[in-house]
């Protein structure tokens, strides 16, 4: 890794000659997921029920841990077809509390099957999962004029992420505290975090110039 951009900027030039954030460091993966996933706009039902599962299990551990076992999530739990994981009876869980695979935590593994029941009832009230976390998109006067490093470590949490949490728990969703759906929202693009001069912010930016909004 390149030592000629700051840690404190939260930049880092990697051995490609790459300017990005530097949370993912020289994790290949991390790397990858930074460049290709993180912050880019998504629509998928799917892949918007996925996140909030797997930030779930993250809970009280890394996203590096729960990436490494992203594919062994995904095979255990059906792909994260939430109607599907909201059938699981108490053999799916011990099944699931059997796989060396994923994170083995009776608490999270039952909140994944109650959020998956309560999936089914916000898409038939809102249309999809996609409409309802999208109404979230917070306006621009909440988001800062200029995102870098010291801002987002400041910031955990915001406004939106906070009115997200407690509407999501009103509805019995579970693990889904203000810091969890901060994260959620930055990794399902809802907003842009990738600090000033990453390589991906301007790209991301004019993604989100022309994304069309579910609703």
């Amino acid at each position: 890794m390149g030592e000629d951009i700051p840690a404190k900027t939260g930049l880092i030039k990697g051995d490609d000659g790459i300017t990005r954030c530097s949370w993912p460091g020289a994790l290949p993966e991390y790397i990858h997921y930074h460049d290709h996933e993180w912050g880019r706009p998504v629509t998928d039902d799917t892949r918007l029920f996925e996140k909030v599962c797997l930030e779930g299990f993250q809970s009280g551990l890394s996203w590096l841990t729960i990436l490494r076992k992203r594919e062994n999530f995904r095979e255990a739990f059906d792909g994260f077809d939430y109607r599907k994981i909201a059938r699981y009876t108490d053999k799916d869980v011990e099944r699931l509390l059997g796989n060396a695979g994923i994170i083995r935590h009776r608490g999270k593994i039952n909140s994944a099957i109650n959020n998956a029941n309560r999936a089914l009832e916000l898409v038939k009230e809102t249309g999809s999962i996609a409409a309802y976390f999208w109404s979230f998109e917070p306006p621009a006067e909440e988001r800062p004029k200029t995102v870098d490093y010291a801002t987002l470590i400041a910031n955990p949490t915001s406004p939106t992420s906070v009115r997200l949490s407690k509407d999501l728990k009103k509805r019995g969703w579970s693990f889904v505290g203000p810091t969890t759906m901060y994260a959620h929202m930055q990794a399902m693009g809802l907003v842009n975090d990738h600090v000033e001069g990453c390589k991906c912010r301007q790209e991301i930016e004019a993604t989100r110039a022309s994304f069309k909004r579910p609703k």
